[in-house]
């Protein structure tokens, strides 16, 4: 439980600064005070864990071929679709994430991966269980 709340802290500050790095990536949050925005971004944060988890999981598992064909590429275009979806899942609520087309998608995902994946090494011993 630890490291999925590590985690899920990780990917909203991840989330947060790619906001603040990519004009294109935005998070309206429902509530315009602060405690509503914090919950804004976890809350997307949440929901692109989810689709990145089950609909990114399979997308990667099909595309495999592609992946070695394109030597790696096409993960950038695999990681915006699923920044994309993420926009439009956190749309149905009537706040959350805000992707103006599909290339500010491509590098709101380069940069969210990257922020995530040097966020997530610093707060790694967080999440570690302790005997």
């Amino acid at each position: 439980m630890r490291r999925f709340i590590v985690s899920l802290i990780a990917n909203a500050v991840a989330l947060w600064l790619t906001t603040l790095i990519v004009s294109g990536v935005k998070v309206d949050p429902y509530a315009p005070d602060g405690f509503a925005v914090v919950l804004s971004f976890l809350f997307v944060a949440l929901i692109f864990g989810i689709v990145n988890g089950i609909i990114g999981t399979a997308i990667r598992v099909v595309a495999f071929p592609l992946y070695i064909l394109t030597l790696g590429l096409i993960s950038l275009v695999i990681n915006a679709i699923l920044l994309l979806l993420a926009s439009w899942v956190t749309g149905l609520f009537g706040f959350g994430l805000v992707v103006d087309g599909f290339w500010w998608a491509v590098l709101g995902a380069l940069v969210l991966a990257i922020l995530s994946a040097i966020i997530g090494a610093i707060l790694k011993p967080f999440a570690r269980r302790r005997n």
